[in-house]
C-alpha cells in the first residue's frame, strides 16, 4: 500500500472513531420532563356550577380529560334569592371563571364551617360582586346549630337560598371536601359558572 493510500485509510479511520466518540458522548434523547411543553399534564380538576333555578342548580366536581371533561361528583346547589347577577347580596353568580382563593373547615364569620372562598366578579353591568363563597349552614365546628344560619332542615328548599353565594347541603359540602382532600387541593384550579 502506498503512502497516500495509508494516509487516506488512517484519515478515514480517525473520522469514524471521531464520529463514534461524539455519538457516545452526546446525551441520550430524554423523554418530556415535567414542566416541558410536551410533558403530559397532571390531572386537573375544577368545580362547575350550572345555574338552573335559584334553589335547584348543580355543582359538579370535574376532571379535565381529552374530549368531554368527566364528572367526578354532582351536588344539588342554590345561589342567591333571584336570578339578577348584578344584585349584590341577592343575585346568583355571574357566568365565568372564578379563582379559588382558599378553603377552610372551621370558618367563623357570617357563614361558618366548611367554606371555599372564590374570587370577586363583575356582572354584565360592571357591578362588582364580592364576599363570594361555596358554603352551607352550620356552626364553625361543622355541626348543626339552633339558629337559622346554622341549621339545615332538609325539608325546606329555602335552605338553598343564599346572599349570592353557592350553597350546598352540609353533608354534600363535607363530601366535596373529603373528595378534594383525597385528590389534592392543589389540583383544583377554579370554579366555572355556566347557565
Amino acid at each position: 500500500m502506498g503512502t497516500r493510500a495509508r494516509l487516506a485509510s488512517a484519515a478515514l479511520a480517525m473520522t469514524v472513531v471521531g464520529a463514534l466518540t461524539a455519538a457516545l458522548a452526546a446525551p441520550a434523547q430524554a423523554g418530556p420532563t415535567a414542566g416541558s411543553a410536551n410533558a403530559p399534564a397532571a390531572a386537573g380538576y375544577y368545580l362547575k356550577f350550572d345555574k338552573r333555578t335559584v334553589t335547584n342548580s348543580r355543582l359538579y366536581l370535574m376532571k379535565s380529560v381529552a374530549g368531554p371533561d368527566k364528572v367526578i361528583k354532582s351536588y344539588r346547589a342554590g345561589s342567591g334569592t333571584g336570578t339578577n347577577t348584578c344584585a349584590v347580596g341577592k343575585g346568583w353568580l355571574p357566568n365565568g371563571n372564578y379563582k379559588i382563593e382558599f378553603h377552610q373547615k372551621d370558618f367563623d364569620g357570617i357563614i361558618n364551617g366548611y367554606v371555599i372562598k372564590i374570587s370577586d366578579k363583575r356582572c354584565h353591568s360592571g357591578t362588582q360582586r364580592t364576599e363570594l363563597f361555596i358554603h352551607s349552614e352550620m356552626k364553625p365546628n361543622g355541626k348543626q346549630g339552633s339558629i337559622e344560619s346554622e341549621k339545615w332542615t332538609n325539608s325546606n328548599p329555602n335552605d338553598y337560598y343564599s346572599n349570592g353565594c353557592v350553597k350546598l347541603n352540609p353533608s354534600d359540602i363535607k363530601n366535596l371536601f373529603g373528595t378534594v382532600d383525597r385528590l389534592g387541593w392543589s389540583k383544583l384550579s377554579k370554579l366555572k359558572v355556566v347557565s
